[in-house]
């Protein structure tokens, strides 16, 4: 009873000047200093929550700065990625090994596989993928097809000799079709 008796001679007392006096010039004491004090406190720790969550999650590298890359290169970010792995790829050539070798090639089959699945192309494997596609849409679809069967051979085949020039021509296809497609 005495807390509504002081709110409401608190609300009785109050003019239109003491209420601008207070919104421009707020003297805090007392409890409400305190739960002043409080909510500085409360904003603060939500802030370091929220700074903390965009550090540690991809959301802020994602939405923000991959773009501001996209926007300043007049480049896909994703394209950066696909080069990166494309170099890694074709410095497998480079050892002379089958084993290298045969190792560039069902990567380069994967990364095919992956960038027409994002392109939306269905299919459990890239040959499904690849029954769907025109030569519209890829125009050496084809040497694609045989890169593919080579791919199924290092795959199927563990005796599977794989030439240094076999490796070279089905990694020159895949490069032409990840031109064709605009992943590289």
């Amino acid at each position: 009873m005495n807390l509504i008796k002081t709110i409401h001679n608190f609300l009785s007392g109050l003019t239109s000047e003491k209420i601008i006096q207070f919104l421009i010039n707020p003297q805090f004491s007392g409890w409400l200093l305190v739960i002043k004090i409080f909510f500085i406190v409360l904003s603060l720790i939500f802030l370091g929550v929220i700074i903390f969550a965009l550090v540690k999650t991809k959301w802020l590298k994602r939405m923000i700065i991959w773009d501001l890359q996209e926007f300043f290169s007049y480049r896909p970010f994703i394209l950066r990625k696909t080069e990166k792995g494309w170099r890694k790829i074709k410095a497998r050539l480079g050892t002379e090994m089958e084993s290298e070798s045969k190792l560039a090639v069902i990567e380069a089959d994967k990364m095919i596989d992956d960038i027409l699945s994002q392109m939306g192309f269905k299919g459990k494997d890239l040959g499904e993928k690849l029954e769907k596609l025109t030569i519209k849409s890829l125009p050496n679809i084809e040497e694609v097809k045989e890169a593919h069967k080579i791919y199924n051979n290092i795959i199927h085949d563990p005796t599977y000799k794989l030439s240094l020039e076999e490796a070279k021509k089905a990694l020159l296809t895949y490069e032409k079709a990840l031109t064709d497609l605009h992943a590289l």
